[in-house]
C-alpha cells in the first residue's frame, strides 16, 4: 500500500554541513577581515581572545564559543553568516572609530575599557569656575552610565547660564552626551551637544586625601581665544550614585552660583586663589 504524503518522512534537499568545511570557512573569512589590521597581536588583545586560540580559528581548527563568535561579529561588523559565506558577500560594516587599523597601539579597546571600580556608574554632582562670567561657579548633575562596552555621561546645561548668554534653554539644546575614556592617571571625557555644535574635554583623577567619592580635574571648551572669558578651568566631581535625597538637591541648586555657595571641601580642591595651569 502506498504511504501517504504526511507518513513519509521528510528528505533534505542537502547534506548535512562538515564541520571541517564550517571551520575552513570560517577560518577563511576571519583571515580576509583581519587582513588590514597591521598586528595579529593587537587584534588578539582588542578582541580579548588568546593569541594561540585565535591562530587555531584562522587555520579552521576550531570554532569559537557563541559568545566569543558574538566578540568577534560584533568587532568587525558582520553577522553570524560569517561561518558559512564568503566574506566578500558580507555587508560589512568599517571598523569601530577607536579600533581602527590607523589608531592600532593609540586607542582600541584599552582606553574605552572604563572599569566601574575606576568610575562607577551613577549620578555626579560637579562644580566649576564659570567661563563666562568668572566670577560665578557652575554647579552641575551628570548621568554616568555603560552600554555595549562603553561608558558614557549625560546631562543638561542650567538654564540660568544659558538664559544669561542669551542661548535657547529648550531641553533639547541644553542636552550633552559624551564618552568617558580610561588615561594613565584617570579618566577623560568628550562631551558634545547635538551635532557637536559645543564640545569639552575634561580629565578627572580620583582624589585620595579626601573622601573616596571626589574626582579632581580640569575642563576646557572648544572655542576661540577671546579678549573675555576662561577655556579652562579646575572642575571638582562627586559621585553621588543613586542616593535620591543629594541628587533631587543637587538638581534644584543646578546652575550659576556664588563663590560663598561652593562647598568647602570643592572650594578646597579648586584652589580658587591659584591660577590655573
Amino acid at each position: 500500500m502506498n504511504q501517504s504524503k504526511s507518513d513519509k518522512q521528510p528528505q533534505s534537499d542537502q547534506t548535512d554541513a562538515d564541520p571541517a568545511e564550517l571551520r575552513a570557512v570560517f577560518g577563511k573569512n576571519l583571515r580576509a577581515l583581519s587582513a588590514d589590521y597591521p598586528s595579529v597581536a593587537g587584534l588578539c588583545r582588542d578582541l580579548g581572545i588568546n593569541r594561540t586560540q585565535f591562530n587555531r580559528y584562522l587555520s579552521g581548527e576550531s570554532f569559537p564559543r557563541p559568545d566569543v563568535l558574538y566578540r568577534i561579529c560584533r568587532f568587525f561588523g558582520v553577522d553570524a553568516r560569517i561561518l558559512l559565506e564568503s566574506a566578500a558577500d558580507l555587508n560589512t560594516a568599517t571598523f569601530d572609530l577607536l579600533g581602527h587599523p590607523q589608531l592600532n597601539g593609540y586607542f582600541g579597546r584599552a582606553p574605552i575599557d572604563v572599569p566601574p571600580a575606576l568610575f562607577p556608574d551613577g549620578f555626579y554632582r560637579f562644580v566649576r569656575r564659570s567661563f563666562i562670567e568668572e566670577t560665578k561657579f557652575v554647579l552641575g548633575l551628570v548621568y554616568v552610565y555603560r552600554d555595549d562596552g562603553y561608558t558614557f555621561l549625560r546631562g543638561f546645561e542650567p538654564r540660568d547660564a544659558l538664559r544669561r548668554q542669551g542661548i535657547s534653554t529648550d531641553s533639547r539644546d541644553r542636552e550633552y552626551r559624551g564618552i568617558v575614556m580610561r588615561q594613565e592617571e584617570g579618566i577623560m571625557m568628550i562631551a558634545t551637544h547635538q551635532n557637536a555644535m559645543a564640545c569639552s574635554f575634561n580629565f578627572l583623577a580620583q582624589e585620595t586625601s579626601f573622601q573616596q567619592n571626589l574626582w579632581i580635574g580640569y575642563v576646557t571648551r572648544t572655542v576661540r581665544e577671546k579678549v573675555t572669558g576662561i577655556r579652562a578651568t579646575r572642575m571638582v566631581y562627586e559621585h553621588l550614585g543613586r542616593n535620591t535625597g543629594p541628587v533631587l538637591a543637587t538638581a534644584r541648586q543646578a546652575g550659576l552660583i556664588d563663590r560663598e555657595a561652593v562647598a568647602p571641601f570643592h572650594a578646597n580642591l579648586l584652589q580658587l586663589d591659584q591660577p590655573f595651569r
